[in-house]
């Protein structure tokens, strides 16, 4: 077996495995964010699911053509902006009911959701470039997620000691949408310039 085939079969592997991990994730940040009213977690855990269908997209798509790899990497970048849209939904409605959320729960959401992503964006970052911006979008969003957990958790802190407000989650909720709305334009950035490879 050739090296490029130890690559490949190793990245479905983690790709699967990825898959997995996010959906089982997504099940308890988002029973979580339902049961403290947390517009942050809802995002996040939204987000799980998210990278839960790029990483089962990604798995089918492998054994692709380099075209049609750049095609689903344009439809993945659409997906990016979903838990972005989501959120604010969600924090409309929180603007019009500014309850705080429970600061222990949040933070501790908020850290095992940091866990399972650092495993993941770990795991991943070996094969970023293996398959364009298929494998681009799967690490970029496990990576920006981490950053967002470390904000959740700074939330629940926050809430907890400094400013008992609804504001520190709200804040963060929406920062998370900022930043899967530019790790959206990076990948449909990055297929597009495959695929115009791939065309000529």
């Amino acid at each position: 077996m050739t090296t490029q085939e130890d690559d490949s079969t190793g990245l479905r592997g983690v790709v699967r495995l990825v898959a997995i991990l996010n959906l089982a994730y997504f099940g308890i940040e988002f029973a979580v964010a339902l049961a403290i009213g947390s517009v942050s977690l809802f995002a996040d855990s939204i987000d799980f699911l998210e990278d839960t269908s790029i990483n089962f997209l990604i798995l089918i798509a492998l054994s692709w053509s380099v075209k049609n790899r750049a095609r689903v990497g344009m439809l993945l970048a659409g997906v990016l902006l979903v838990p972005g849209l989501a959120t604010l939904w969600t924090a409309w409605a929180k603007f019009n009911h500014p309850v705080p959320p429970a600061p222990l729960p949040l933070s501790l959401a908020g850290a095992g959701a940091m866990a399972v992503n650092f495993a993941c964006a770990w795991m991943l970052a070996r094969y970023r470039r293996h398959s364009g911006s298929l494998t681009r979008a799967a690490f970029l969003s496990a990576r920006n997620d981490v950053l967002g957990n470390i904000a959740i958790i700074a939330a629940g802190l926050v809430t907890a000691f400094v400013w008992r407000s609804a504001w520190p989650d709200l804040i963060v909720g929406l920062g998370i949408a900022v930043m899967n709305a530019d790790a959206a334009r990076e990948v449909w950035q990055a297929a597009r310039e495959e695929h115009r490879e791939a065309a000529a």
